[in-house]
């Protein structure tokens, strides 16, 4: 499991004040982008001094992590959630794909950064995106239940190809294929990628 995939996956060590700091500063970053955010407004908001805020955070960098930690931890959970009663493999993969794509589109903080901060986020999506294509890979072979190859096709393999199209599609929508609804997001999981889990 990447270190990034168990930061995220881990249960959340801030108490209550801490988690109103995380509320604030996430309604901070979608009213005002990254930049644009300040940690004192960030604390006015949370109704907490910034002596208080800098106890739990050490700086702005330490609570943009733990709010988009926390954005991943509700991501991924609404995955597990989609695919819990989902008895095979091939459709777990296919059931997540959909649920991800349709998340990530629906986004608020993803959908504001990317219009107000995306060179800085697009690396961590792009060129510097190897944690988070790791992390997301390995949460789905866990979800698929399985390590076992298919032929030559390992599950970590099939689903970084589900995680590297899931990023694809999300930063350029437009495509020849169809995709705007989840029946056309699992119609073409289920023709395109489901195979490469059969034997």
């Amino acid at each position: 499991m990447s270190s990034l995939l168990d930061l995220v996956l881990a249960d959340p060590d801030t108490d209550d004040v801490g988690e109103s700091i995380v509320d604030a500063a996430l309604e901070e970053f979608l009213a005002y982008g990254l930049r644009r955010t300040a940690v004192d407004v960030v604390a006015r908001r949370a109704g907490v001094s910034r002596a208080t805020l800098y106890r739990r955070f050490r700086d702005k960098d330490a609570l943009v992590q733990a709010v988009l930690v926390r954005e991943c931890r509700r991501f991924f959970g609404s995955i597990a959630d989609a695919v819990a009663n989902v008895s095979t493999v091939e459709a777990r993969l296919v059931e997540g794909f959909v649920v991800g794509v349709r998340y990530a589109r629906a986004d608020r903080l993803l959908n504001r950064l990317l219009a107000s901060d995306a060179e800085a986020l697009l690396p961590y999506l792009t060129t510097n995106g190897a944690l988070v294509v790791a992390a997301a890979r390995d949460f789905l072979v866990r979800q698929g239940g399985s390590d076992e190859p298919v032929r030559d096709r390992t599950p970590a393999g099939v689903a970084e190809l589900f995680v590297r199209l899931a990023i694809s599609f999300t930063l350029m929508p437009d495509s020849a294929i169809p995709l705007g609804t989840d029946e056309e997001v699992r119609a073409f999981a289920r023709a395109y990628l489901a195979p490469l889990m059969r034997p």
